[in-house]
């Protein structure tokens, strides 16, 4: 699996997971300030996409010695 794809699915989970705990609808609410770190994972989303730098594919390949390749 490249670094790119962990990206992704840490991305997609990180959301999912905030907007549950910062929904009031859902059986597993806590706080509406969850919502703050969906929009801080969506925002360095748009960064990434814009500038092609991502901090945490950079981590994942030093770390973990991932390919970059998507």
């Amino acid at each position: 699996m490249t670094s790119w794809r962990i990206v992704r699915v840490i991305a997609g989970t990180f959301i999912l997971v905030s907007l549950a705990l910062g929904t009031q609808g859902s059986p597993i609410f806590v706080s509406q300030w969850w919502l703050a770190f969906t929009a801080f994972v969506g925002l360095n989303l748009l960064q990434s996409g814009i500038t092609r730098w991502c901090l945490m594919n950079n981590i994942l390949r030093r770390l973990f010695g991932l390919r970059e390749e998507c």
